[in-house]
């Protein structure tokens, strides 16, 4: 796991790497997205890096939330020589799963993970790309801890300012290597 937080530089470097798409997936919604920076190798290598820098320190597994958390959280995980949680969206896990309901700023979702994916006590950071309302965030955090695993933290791409994310997951540790 590296252990020099991203500078100024490589945070800036990475946020032009990102699009901004108006009015997805609704009117109103202003989207992130980070497909171009996935199709920059250097960018990809460098966001893997210093998203794993942003780990708190015993962690045992990251867990990410489908789909861009997948791509990211994997990534991190290989780079911080722990385990990998996926977290999915309904009906595509093929084992016993618990299940989170949540509301995002545009309509309500539900994610989940397989019940035997936490082993008690393991410690697990939830990875996303976006940190916006919180919900998929805090309901990842929830399914983490019925599973009987402790949340170290929240580690995001990018956090948008303004949605209450921060408020939806008072209490617990949040890093956002970006603020667009």
């Amino acid at each position: 796991m590296a252990e020099v937080p991203p500078s100024t530089e490589v945070r800036a470097a990475l946020a032009g790497l990102l699009r901004v798409v108006p009015d997805h997936p609704r009117p109103g919604v202003v989207f992130q997205d980070i497909t171009p920076l996935l199709g920059d190798a250097d960018g990809l290598r460098r966001t893997v890096e210093a998203l794993a820098a942003l780990l708190p320190g015993g962690v045992d597994l990251v867990a990410g939330v489908e789909a861009r958390g997948f791509v990211l959280g994997a990534a991190v995980a290989v780079a911080a020589g722990v385990g990998f949680v996926p977290v999915r969206k309904p009906g595509k896990l093929p084992s016993e799963v618990l299940t989170e309901r949540y509301e995002l700023e545009y309509g309500s979702d539900v994610v989940e993970m397989h019940a035997d994916a936490v082993p008690a006590g393991a410690r697990v950071v939830v990875l996303d790309d976006v940190l916006a309302t919180g919900g998929t965030a805090a309901a990842t955090c929830r399914l983490v801890e019925r599973a009987g695993g402790e949340v170290a933290g929240v580690v995001v791409l990018a956090e948008i300012a303004g949605l209450g994310g921060r408020e939806a997951l008072a209490g617990r540790r949040v890093e956002a290597l970006l603020r667009p």
